[in-house]
């Protein structure tokens, strides 16, 4: 069970009116890990090809949980599809709703992890590094090669730690070709590469959930994801984050499966042609080098093997984002809910709900979803009594509610998604919102569904 508080934005921060409360099972130390996560999986009789095997298990699981041995890594397995929204939902007892609210919470109110010197993820250590023996999927046929989709990178530089997700290309034994869009971490290397400096950095697979969701957050100004992390963790577990430090001076989460020393070279290569959240290829670019100089692991270690478009991909890259536009909406308007669509690809596309306290609520709330994820291409906006979820009740809203001519917002020429194919070619987009909300002015016993 779980009870959170609403949430409400003001000068740009998220507040918690109520505390946030939740109770939940957890291990006797307080800690979680990603092979945590793994019940009920599907394990197949023999070891499966991390070769385009993975996937075509997966396509004919409907893209189930699975736990599998690897042909070409004895000793490491490999998971994959383990954090839909809906298993990511309960295996943390909450409601998508509730998980909202906490992210929001969570990055408003950060926390030091607490640094240990002993952990399971040092319990295999090599320094003859050798990255085409681990089980790094290579899922489309269309894809470069084998890919890292679900690593983290934490990196400092200048007394800033970054955590992110980045794909890295398995390009050789001891390097990864890394896509580098242009937030922070590239920040970073733009800054050092301009003083012909390197960067150390630790790659991280296998996490725990609350670490991935940090990982995948995007903030205006400097926020140390391991910090939300660490709070995240202590909401759900009862304990700050556990982290330890490699030899390089990065710190990582301890009960990772993989933590992998490496540095930001200033080397570049091809990265791409890749299949990204969108399910199309995307663009081939020149991208930054890794270069991997000892690799860690658990025992019996578990690859964290991310299939790209996928529910899992969508839930860990969208569900971050909804805090964000809901907080930038809770600033013209009472703000219920946002859901990042299945067909928005969790990503380009948002149904909102809220309460408009004027007939202009619900245009403004346009406005702000689309300025609190810029990323974003269509937003709709409903009244609280249609599921945001439910796209056949977001559709009737639209159907029942909405006036194309008087409730639409065209806007041309906004910053893009380099993950939208029908970008322009200087990366921007058009946007539009829909205002499918009933003006609080008005009667609304002729918009009530009595189904």
């Amino acid at each position: 069970m779980s009870v959170t508080g609403a949430i409400q934005s003001t000068s740009g921060r998220i507040v918690v009116h109520n505390p946030l409360i939740i109770i939940r099972l957890m291990r006797p130390d307080g800690t979680m890990a990603f092979r945590d996560h793994l019940a009920g999986a599907h394990i197949p009789d023999a070891p499966i090809s991390c070769i385009h095997g993975l996937f075509e298990l997966s396509k004919e699981l409907n893209h189930g949980l699975i736990l599998s041995d690897i042909i070409e890594s004895p000793g490491h397995r490999a998971a994959l599809n383990v954090l839909a929204r809906d298993r990511l939902c309960s295996a943390l007892n909450v409601e998508p709703g509730e998980l909202i609210d906490i992210l929001g919470w969570a990055m408003n109110n950060p926390t030091n992890p607490v640094v240990v010197t002993e952990a399971p993820v040092l319990e295999s250590s090599a320094t003859s590094v050798e990255l085409t023996k681990l089980p790094i999927p290579h899922h489309y046929p269309e894809d470069r090669g084998r890919y890292m989709s679900a690593s983290i990178v934490i990196a400092e530089y200048e007394g800033q730690r970054n955590v992110s997700f980045h794909r890295q290309f398995l390009r050789d034994d001891t390097h990864v070709v890394a896509r580098l869009v242009p937030r922070h971490l590239r920040t970073m290397v733009d800054k050092a590469r301009a003083k012909g400096e390197t960067i150390p950095i630790a790659i991280v697979n296998g996490c725990d959930p609350v670490v991935l969701l940090a990982a995948a957050m995007s903030f205006d100004e400097h926020i140390d994801e391991l910090t939300v992390a660490s709070t995240l963790h202590e909401k759900f577990y009862g304990k700050p984050l556990p982290v330890v430090q490699l030899d390089n001076g990065i710190q990582v989460p301890a009960n990772s499966e993989y933590a992998m020393c490496a540095k930001i070279t200033l080397a570049d290569d091809l990265e791409a042609p890749y299949v990204d959240i969108t399910g199309t290829l995307d663009d081939e670019r020149i991208e930054p080098v890794f270069e991997v100089e000892s690799i860690h692991h658990r025992n019996d270690p578990i690859f964290h093997a991310l299939i790209p478009a996928e529910a899992e991909h969508k839930a860990l890259m969208g569900l971050p984002r909804a805090p964000t536009i809901k907080s930038a909406v809770s600033q013209v308007t009472e703000c219920h809910d946002v859901h990042m669509t299945e067909g928005g690809c969790g990503w380009l596309s948002a149904v909102v709900s809220i309460t408009p306290k004027t007939p202009d609520d619900g245009r403004k709330s346009i406005e702000a979803a689309l300025a609190g994820h810029r990323s974003m291409k269509m937003v709709t906006v409903v009244n609280q009594d249609i599921d945001v979820a439910d796209p056949v009740r977001v559709e009737w809203a639209m159907m029942t509610r909405w006036q194309p001519d008087r409730d639409t917002i065209i806007l041309s020429q906004q910053k893009g998604s380099s993950l939208d194919p029908s970008r322009n070619a200087d990366g921007t987009t058009g946007k539009i919102g829909y205002d499918a909300t009933l003006s609080p002015n008005e009667d609304p016993s002729p918009y009530i569904s009595v189904q």
